[in-house]
């Protein structure tokens, strides 16, 4: 008997490319004695609500989008309480998760690793209860994320991202912020940071894959001080680039719970899409969150 699969596509995830491979991808699974079904999504929130919905029927859930798409996805798996496997075919405008832990970048080649590939264990973060696959970031870049508009993003990539960055430079707000850790309390003014779970954050900051494990049951804390001038900015990014995180300019931590103290109206970024601020709120990970097969 063939082996129920469930496959969910985001039409509009970057150039559109899972609409045009669509029908070599359900090809590809057909051969391999896989029955699917094919949901389409129809806007924001769409593919937590059919992975929550039919997830648990399936043998295997496969995502057919950008990282946003395959957040949904994992949100929706987990808060129904479903374990199916998960597989991912990326066709994002960064990819960030993707990359992160060695996804094949095309759509044939990603759809071929899931056929023969073996399921791995990912943390997953929680976020005053909404989960994000690989960062929760505020202050510069976080805005580019998601209001960066999809046509731009399908132009130019990565640079988007730079660029709306850049436009926030002439006028860098530090936000104060509260970081409560297992063993040590943070607190200054920050100009960016990200509670992650990956080595790629928005294409536009690398973390050292050496250094982050992404099922190690820690999420990783990267926070930017603010600079006193252009010369401490020169600097900061500098270390960014070069992979220095002892500079006196850079926080680096690693831990599996904190709580965030914050201005209420600073905005937050979750795995590419808006999050509200909040006062006080309590970011964990949950160990072995998922399979992913690759």
């Amino acid at each position: 008997m063939s082996k129920k699969l469930l496959l969910i596509l985001n039409p509009c995830s970057g150039k559109m490319a899972g609409k045009r491979h669509l029908a070599d991808v359900l090809e590809a699974f057909c051969r391999a004695d896989y029955a699917p079904t094919v949901y389409v999504t129809t806007g924001r929130g769409n593919a937590r609500e059919l992975a929550a919905a039919y997830g648990g029927e399936a043998e295997l859930v496969v995502c057919l989008g950008g990282d946003g798409t395959f957040n949904e996805v994992v949100a929706g798996l987990l808060m129904a309480g479903h374990t199916t496997p998960i597989g991912y075919i990326p066709c994002g405008s960064t990819n960030d998760f993707a990359n992160s832990i060695g996804l094949k970048k095309t759509i044939p080649a990603a759809t071929e690793a899931i056929l023969t590939g073996k399921p791995h264990t990912y943390d997953v973060g929680v976020f005053g209860g909404r989960h994000f696959t690989y960062v929760a970031s505020f202050g510069m870049f976080t805005r580019a994320s998601y209001a960066t508009p999809q046509n731009v993003k399908n132009a130019l990539g990565h640079l988007a991202y730079v660029l709306e960055g850049i436009k926030d430079l002439s006028n860098i707000r530090p936000w104060r912020l509260r970081f409560e850790l297992e063993d040590e309390v943070l607190e200054g003014e920050y100009i960016f940071g990200a509670i992650s779970n990956s080595t790629s954050v928005g294409g536009v900051l690398t973390l050292d894959p050496k250094t982050v494990d992404m099922n190690d049951g820690l999420l990783e804390l990267l926070l930017i001080k603010m600079p006193k001038n252009a010369a401490e900015l020169s600097e900061c990014i500098k270390a960014l680039v070069e992979q220095k995180y002892t500079s006196p300019h850079i926080v680096f931590r690693s831990a599996a719970r904190m709580t965030v103290t914050a201005d209420p109206a600073m905005e937050w970024s979750l795995d590419g899409e808006w999050n509200g601020g909040s006062e006080t709120v309590v970011v964990e990970n949950l160990h072995d969150a998922i399979r992913l097969i690759q």
